[in-house]
């Protein structure tokens, strides 16, 4: 070993993002006996959990916590939820990661934004001597403060909540969309907030998207449109394809209960009439009229009825515009490591799980870099937390330099029962339309059928 690799590996490890994944990768990082570092722009650990607190999960406690992560916890008298139960955003992020922040003390930084990656002394052009370079971790703290960091490797899991999709169709942002920015949302309301149900209560809302997010929010809206001060509330939910068998999930099937229960709530706000469903619709412009009400109008010239707000949940995108003096491996379509895009890619892979993989499938050209977590899916939503932390563990274990430990699988996922994401974890909580008009691996092609009826459609798995 030379003298620059010796010292290299003295330095810490950069990890980008104290949510879910990253804060396991320090555990797992603490447990070889490497020094973790890592970098959160937000004030609080799990930041970006927190701004969906609110929403439930349709993965129990038994499904988000991490076997290192739990090790580390030991020892503070933290004491692990019933593995049974159903935990929201806002108590993973109490219960689990703030106590898994703490235990990791100094590891951790808050309120330091990563602006750049690189390695020292080389930019993307340079060649000579690269990989015995470390890197160069440039971050803006909350202060203002610029600081540059020196490490071994680099783990991004900086995730994608940052980087919601647009409404427009074509994946930018429709013409008059950001003008009419205080009447669009982009996250799941929480209607439980008295001034944000106030916000929707006896208007009409028109909800863009067709996953977790999508069902999450129709059903919230025909709550709120069932009780006492929600007359007159009412969706319009657009979707950019047809409704199929599919289009609920797999309901009783589903062998995530919690995700097929959501499902069979979205139908019921349907069936029940305090939902509409426009399909085939792709948002070409957003309109505002006179009064403030919104148009949404399509790329083949339709025209909706004007609506008061609306909610858009059309996914999420990985920025990699930090890393962009770095050499990035990423599918063209999905942004996700080449080598994992096949594995994850909705155009082929729309039934039960993705299969758990590793440092293999998530490495790059610049050696020593990682993305994980959802941002190592790119714009794909079929992501699990246990996927992550088997990410990790098979990650920091190569970083160790056991690669024996890296190649091995040390995860069976359940098969889930449903054709469509495979489960809800933080950013994934929100995803949509990322899936072909072909159809799933067992469902039929998307076909129109008429709101209110029966669907027999066989949930993948069952």
């Amino acid at each position: 070993m030379n003298t620059t690799s010796a010292t290299t590996e003295r330095l810490p490890v950069v990890v980008v993002g104290a949510g879910p994944v990253g804060l396991a990768a320090a555990a797992h990082l603490v447990d070889r006996g490497i020094e973790p570092l890592v970098l959160e722009a937000g004030a609080q650990a799990g930041a970006a959990v927190r701004e969906w607190a609110h929403v439930r999960l349709f993965s129990t406690w038994g499904e988000v916590t991490d076997p290192a992560a739990e090790k580390l916890l030991a020892p503070t008298g933290w004491v692990k939820p019933d593995a049974r139960t159903y935990p929201t955003g806002g108590d993973w992020a109490e219960r689990y990661l703030q106590p898994l922040a703490d235990a990791l003390g100094g590891a951790v930084r808050l309120d330091a934004r990563v602006t750049g990656v690189s390695r020292t002394g080389r930019d993307r052009l340079v060649d000579a001597d690269r990989e015995a370079q470390p890197f160069t971790v440039h971050a803006t703290h909350g202060d203002g403060r610029e600081e540059r960091i020196l490490a071994r490797a680099v783990i991004d899991a900086s995730g994608t909540w940052a980087a919601p999709g647009p409404a427009g169709g074509d994946g930018l942002p429709a013409p008059g969309e950001r003008a009419a920015a205080e009447r669009i949302s982009y996250r799941v309301p929480d209607l439980n907030d008295p001034a944000v149900r106030a916000r929707y209560a006896g208007r009409r809302t028109a909800v863009i998207g067709s996953g977790a997010s999508a069902f999450t929010a129709l059903a919230g809206l025909a709550d709120l449109a069932r009780s006492a001060n929600g007359t007159g509330t009412h969706a319009t939910w657009i979707l950019r394809r047809g409704i199929s068998g599919s289009t609920f999930g797999g309901g009783t099937a589903d062998r995530l209960p919690a995700r097929g229960a959501l499902g069979l709530a979205a139908k019921a706000a349907v069936d029940q009439g305090h939902a509409d469903a426009v399909t085939g619709f792709r948002t070409g412009a957003v309109e505002r009229g006179t009064d403030g009400r919104l148009t949404l109008v399509a790329e083949d010239g339709r025209r909706l009825d004007p609506v008061d707000e609306v909610i858009v949940l059309t996914g999420f995108r990985p920025d990699l515009s930090f890393l962009g003096e770095l050499r990035l491996g990423v599918d063209e379509r999905l942004q996700a490591p080449v080598a994992l895009a096949p594995l994850i890619d909705p155009n082929q892979h729309s039934c039960g799980t993705v299969r758990p993989h590793g440092a293999k499938e998530l490495s790059h050209q610049e050696q020593g870099l990682y993305l994980v977590g959802m941002k190592s899916y790119g714009r794909a939503p079929t992501f699990l937390a246990l996927t992550g932390y088997e990410q990790v563990r098979s990650v920091v274990a190569a970083i160790a330099g056991d690669h024996e430990s890296a190649g091995r699988v040390e995860l069976v996922l359940p098969e889930t029962g449903v054709c469509g994401g495979a489960g809800l974890f933080d950013e994934s909580a929100a995803t949509d339309e990322t899936a072909t008009d072909g159809g799933g691996c067992c469902a039929p092609a998307p076909a129109v059928i008429q709101l209110g009826t029966t669907t027999s459609a066989p949930a993948c798995g069952a």
